[in-house]
């Protein structure tokens, strides 16, 4: 089944000066945005991620805010650089100042701390931890500015459209700061090509539960995608939310060769977040099964 679909074009309303308009996307700052919820959601689709075809679609291609699943991105363009030996998974990586003052979702990482790069991955991955999300771009990037730059860089690569990415994390931006755009089908992308290029990704998308630091000061890892624990061969892939973003979830499931993504944005509930995203899966194993 495809429906039409309808593109919201922000305009650029921002009035913080001096604030571009990078790589020709909308964008809009913190005091300007709006709210990107509906009830039950304000986006969805559904893909076949063996053929990258698109099962079923609903607004698909409306701009909206991606928020913590951006950190999708963070993780391939880390996964790259190990693959291509720019990095170990058993560096060690020093909490800076920087790092440590990164607020909202974290596991309280400290200025001085080390960890292994894949002990920041895992709680990023898992737990949606900022904090983490932001010392690995800067310990792949230098900074958090060159670290969003090559998201970008790599969202052009691998055809994502309607994306632009000017955070590391997804959280909401603050004054004079610019909001993450993408898509429904933007996202499914996003989790095919990661997929794709990095099948160990469900080393860290699949877990809910982990230990994170141990001892006196010791983190439990939890995910906030139910499906891990709902949805036969869920294996993936990760949340977000913000109040003007509503809930939303790149979710994926693996039932013997076939596998499936279903993207759901803008939901005001994240109940109704994942009994779409539930459904949307279910609904995509049908589809892709051939007729007897």
């Amino acid at each position: 089944m495809k429906i039409n679909l309808f593109k919201n074009s922000f305009s650029s309303r921002c009035k913080c000066p001096g604030l571009l308009l990078l790589l020709g996307g909308s964008a809009l700052c913190a005091e300007a945005i709006e709210a990107r919820s509906r009830d039950p959601y304000y986006s969805a689709v559904v893909m076949n991620a063996n053929t990258g075809s698109i099962l079923w679609e609903d607004h698909a291609s409306a701009e909206a805010y991606p928020a913590s699943m951006i950190k999708m991105m963070n993780l391939f363009v880390v996964l790259d650089e190990l693959a291509e030996g720019k990095l170990k998974l058993n560096q060690p990586v020093e909490v800076t100042r920087e790092i440590a003052l990164v607020g909202a979702r974290q596991v309280w990482l400290k200025e001085g701390e080390v960890f292994p790069l894949e002990e920041l991955m895992y709680a990023t991955a898992i737990h949606s931890a900022n904090d983490a999300a932001t010392a690995l771009a800067i310990t792949s990037s230098g900074t958090r500015e060159a670290h969003a730059k090559k998201m970008n860089a790599k969202a052009r690569e691998i055809g994502l459209s309607d994306t632009v990415f000017y955070n590391v994390h997804g959280l909401p931006p603050g004054p004079g700061q610019l909001v993450d755009i993408s898509s429904a089908l933007d996202m499914a992308r996003l989790a095919n090509a990661l997929m794709q290029a990095h099948p160990d990704i469900h080393k860290y998308s699949s877990v809910y539960m982990r230990d994170f630091r141990p001892g006196n000061h010791k983190v439990t890892l939890t995910s906030s995608n139910m499906l891990l624990r709902n949805v036969e061969g869920c294996d993936g892939m990760k949340t977000g939310y913000f109040r003007k973003g509503g809930f939303s979830i790149t979710a994926t499931a693996k039932r013997g060769e076939q596998r499936i993504i279903a993207v759901v944005m803008g939901c005001k509930s994240k109940d109704v977040r994942n009994q779409w995203a539930k459904r949307l899966l279910e609904r995509g194993f049908v589809l892709s099964t051939p007729l007897p």
